[in-house]
């Protein structure tokens, strides 16, 4: 009973989440299940009154009304559900966008921490696979709902043809079968007909729920093949797949994987299910012919007993057929609704993550001076499930309109040092302040906008050159190409040139230091008073670099820099540098005093790079 409540409640939620989002999507999809339902019943009681007629009295002027109604009205229906067809499916099309848009709302609207959790990659996943594989999950809901509304309504629909197969009495002269009028007697046949509605439509559901029971064994195997098949397309992996004939070293890894017990592939579910499916469709179908030889008994003997005209016969065979349908229908649905628990569960287990981090309500107050303060006290930090700190009592206080070069070897914690500045992180201890207040009292949003910040793996977009520079569809079109000349960018291309080939054959392809000039282009445009540069030329070639350098006081202006670097060269500019190592600030200062301190570890840095460029 339990499981039961769990699969209404999970279900009504499902459909409460798709009202919210699309409700004219439910309303296209009732109203045409509504006439596809129901239309059918009109010509079955018209052509049943036809044929009694002519049994009948033959009365000319009355069958031709009947007929002009029949047509006239099965014109009109055919229509009608013709137009709400295409409105169904005008507010039906992009299912699988609407469907992602929900999981995609959700990530953006997450904590960072968990959006770059295994957790929640492996919830996408299985939601993927759940929908893409079974049609199971949140989109299962959409697809089904007319099944719902077409079953209820046929069987409304059914019912009022019908009421009165049970009510017509047989008359004396009927001799033996006037038993039929016995309640007892419809009350056997009714609940005949519905045991073997819902024997038959039990074994439909078995039949299907073998392959939703197997999904969970196939999760991996799908993952590897999704792997595999869009490995070749990925223009990232392009020239190392042909170089290194990756696509023959995965083959082998898909291959294992297909041979590893309890991963199934289609061939192994098949021979797995096929036998069971067999039985469980053939016992299914056996019953459904019972079903309608039942039918055909109960309606012919009381036609015989006369207790109708043979008009009605006709009626009662193909209204009471189709209620059959529509209860096995609705029976169907409930079976699978309650086998996408399971599937709902893993969606809403995504949905239902909470947000951990306070948003913060105070306004971080724009101020056209841009004197934003920022100090690190004592800031300490420990990544999701890691024992271990990537941030060590780290204290140091950004000065205002001054350039902070951030240095140290990999893994020192320079990375993690940005993610706590700009809020993707809280601290594990200690407090990021700004102007003297903590950062978690800040409106989030408000205080993700004081920062331009170009990330190591930044990404472009296939989309307009100037569209790329303003983070938008729309842009200031003189501000852009302004930042893009700032940047460095000095190719002669329209600000609508179209990035790649994705949609356009025309689109351009650019080399990394192109894309990283258009991202600093775009951080640029953003034009916030904190601007974040980690390794901002490390595509570049060093006369870029240098030209990028020389003109970063000018890109820059009054704003408070940070820049990540791990060529020491391009601290000389910056008014102060912090030397990470091991997660701790080891050292402060400018580069002359830090490269005098021959114990320090920026002297050792600089002495190892500077080996490269002596010469003999």
């Amino acid at each position: 009973m339990n499981k039961i409540r769990e699969a209404l409640h999970l279900t009504l939620r499902g459909y409460k989440l798709w009202w919210e989002r699309h409700p004219k999507m439910l309303v296209s999809n009732t109203a045409h299940a509504a006439a596809e339902a129901l239309s059918p019943y009109v010509g079955i009681y018209l052509i049943a009154q036809i044929i009694n007629e002519i049994a009948g009295a033959r009365g000319t002027d009355r069958l031709i009304f009947l007929t002009a109604l029949t047509l006239a009205s099965t014109a009109a229906l055919s229509l009608l559900t013709a137009v709400l067809l295409r409105w169904k499916n005008y507010h039906n099309s992009g299912i699988f966008s609407k469907w992602e848009k929900v999981g995609v709302d959700k990530l953006l609207a997450m904590d960072f921490r968990d959006v770059d959790s295994a957790r929640t990659h492996d919830l996408i996943s299985q939601m993927r696979q759940n929908t893409n594989f079974g049609g199971m999950g949140l989109a299962k809901l959409v697809w089904s709902f007319d099944t719902l509304v077409r079953s209820v309504l046929s069987i409304i629909g059914a019912f009022a043809l019908t009421f009165s197969l049970f009510t017509s009495q047989v008359p004396e002269s009927g001799g033996w079968l006037t038993v039929l009028n016995n309640p007892v007697f419809i009350l056997l046949i009714i609940a005949v007909m519905f045991a073997v509605s819902l024997v038959s439509s039990m074994f439909s559901i078995k039949s299907r729920a073998l392959v939703w029971g197997m999904m969970e064994n196939m999760k991996f195997g799908n993952r590897v093949f999704l792997y595999v098949m869009t490995l070749a397309r990925d223009r990232a992996r392009a020239l190392d797949v042909r170089m290194y004939r990756q696509d023959v070293s995965v083959k082998g890894l898909f291959d294992d994987t297909l041979r590893s017990p309890g991963a199934y592939s289609l061939a192994t579910l098949s021979r797995k299910i096929s036998k069971p499916m067999g039985l469980y469709n053939g016992a299914s179908a056996v019953i459904s012919h019972i079903f309608t030889a039942i039918i055909y008994i109960f309606v012919c003997l009381k036609a015989w007993g006369g207790a109708f005209g043979v008009g009605s016969i006709t009626q009662y065979i193909r209204a009471i057929s189709a209620m059959a349908e529509g209860v096995s229908s609705l029976l169907q649905y409930l079976g699978e609704m309650y086998n996408n628990v399971p599937f709902l569960k893993t969606s809403f287990s995504l949905l239902d993550t909470p947000n951990k981090m306070y948003q913060g309500t105070l306004s971080t107050e724009k101020r056209s001076d841009n004197k934003y303060a920022v100090e690190f006290r004592n800031v300490s930090f420990k990544y999701p499930n890691q024992e271990t700190y990537a941030l060590q009592n780290v204290s140091v206080t950004f000065n205002i309109g001054r350039r902070l070069a951030v240095v140290g070897e990999n893994g020192s914690g320079k990375t993690t040092f940005i993610k706590l500045l700009c809020r993707l992180y809280d601290p594990t201890e200690g407090e990021i302040l700004l102007n003297g207040i903590d950062i978690r009292k800040y409106d989030y949003k408000q205080y993700m906008d004081i920062f331009s910040v170009v990330f190591q793996d930044f990404q472009l977009l296939s989309l307009s050159l100037g569209q790329n520079v303003a983070a938008s569809a729309k842009y200031n079109a003189e501000k852009a190409a302004e930042s893009l000349a700032k940047s460095g960018f000095s190719e002669e291309w329209s600000l609508e040139t179209q990035l790649y080939k994705d949609f356009e054959e025309t689109g351009k392809e650019i080399s990394g230091g192109e894309a990283q000039k258009i991202a600093i282009a775009r951080a640029l445009y953003k034009d916030a008073p904190f601007i974040i540069l980690d390794e901002p030329t490390a595509a570049l070639d060093p006369i870029a670099e240098a030209e990028i350098y020389g003109k970063m006081n000018e890109m820059v202006g009054e704003k408070t820099a940070v820049f990540i670097s791990h060529r020491l060269s391009s601290c000389r500019f910056c008014d102060d540098i912090a030397v990470f190592h091991g997660g701790r600030l080891v050292q402060k200062g400018g580069h002359d005093v830090l490269v005098g301190d021959e114990e320090g570890k920026y002297r050792e840095l600089w002495e190892a790079q500077a080996g490269y460029y002596q010469v003999g």
